[in-house]
C-alpha cells in the first residue's frame, strides 16, 4: 500500500487550516496544521513533510523569511497570501518556493498544485546535479548546461544561448554593453556569439518568457542590457 504524502498547512486563520486540511485528506494526503513558524518547525523535526502550504502573512516570522530559511534544506513549499500582487508571487518564486496562490483560494486549484510540486523531481534528487543560479522560480545548470522553467519543464539552450544567459545571471543588475558581454561568455560559440548577438538576445527572451509577463532582459537604450531579476547561487 502507497503510504501517503505528508502535508503540512502552516497558517495563522484556523479555519483556513481546518478546510484545506480536511479537502487535503479527502483527497489522500497525510495533512496537519501549523499556526505559526515555530510549530511548523516543531513539526518538521517531529516528522518527515513532503510539501508545506505556507500563509505569506503571519504573526511573528513572515512566510517570505520562512521560505528563505528553508530554501534548499526542507520540503518544497506553495505559498498562499491575500496580497495577491505579482511582486509578491515574483520575491516568494525567487527566494524559493515551489508555486505561489493568491487567497482566497479554491481548495480544487490548490490541490491541483500540491499535485503538480510533488510530481516535479527536486534537485537533491539529482545526483549528478552541479551548482547553479536560480532566478524568478528558473534554475540554471552550469554543470549540466541546462535551464528549467517554474512548472519543471526544461528548455533547450544553445551553447552561445546559454553562455549569454551564464553572463547575465553572473551580474543581475548590471547594465552590461554588448562587448562585455562578448567578453564575459567568451569560449562558447564564441564567433556565432559575436555575429549575432541580437539575435542571441531574442531568441534567449523568448525562451525566458513563461507567460508571466516578466522580462528579465531589459535594453537600456544607447548603452546596453540589464539582466533585471533577483539571482541566487546555490
Amino acid at each position: 500500500m502507497e503510504i501517503p504524502s505528508r502535508i503540512l498547512v502552516v497558517d495563522d486563520d484556523p479555519g483556513i487550516r481546518e478546510v484545506l486540511c480536511d479537502y487535503l485528506g479527502q483527497h489522500g494526503y497525510e495533512a496537519s496544521g501549523a499556526a505559526s513558524a515555530t510549530e511548523m518547525d516543531r513539526a518538521l523535526a517531529a516528522a518527515s513533510i513532503d510539501l508545506i502550504v505556507l500563509d505569506l502573512m503571519m504573526p511573528g516570522e513572515d512566510g517570505l523569511s520562512v521560505v528563505r530559511r528553508l530554501s534548499g534544506n526542507g520540503p518544497p513549499i506553495v505559498m498562499l497570501s491575500a496580497m495577491g500582487e505579482d511582486t509578491d508571487r515574483i520575491v516568494g518564486l525567487e527566494l524559493g518556493a515551489d508555486d505561489y496562490l493568491a487567497k482566497p483560494c479554491n481548495p480544487r486549484e490548490l490541490l491541483a498544485r500540491v499535485r503538480a510540486v510533488l510530481r516535479r523531481p527536486r534537485d537533491e534528487e539529482a545526483p549528478t546535479g552541479g551548482p547553479a543560479l536560480t532566478f524568478a522560480g528558473w534554475r540554471l545548470d552550469l554543470m549540466r548546461r541546462e535551464l528549467t522553467r517554474p512548472d519543471g519543464m526544461l528548455v533547450s539552450l544553445s551553447g552561445g544561448e546559454f553562455a549569454l544567459l551564464n553572463a547575465f545571471a553572473e551580474r543581475p543588475g548590471r547594465i552590461l554593453t554588448r562587448d562585455q558581454l562578448l567578453e564575459a561568455a567568451r569560449g562558447a560559440d564564441a564567433d556565432v556569439f559575436d555575429r549575432a548577438m541580437d539575435v542571441q538576445i531574442s531568441r534567449l527572451r523568448k525562451k525566458l518568457d513563461d507567460g508571466s509577463g516578466l522580462e528579465m532582459i531589459q535594453t537600456v537604450r544607447g548603452e546596453g542590457y540589464r539582466f533585471d531579476v533577483k539571482v541566487t547561487r546555490r
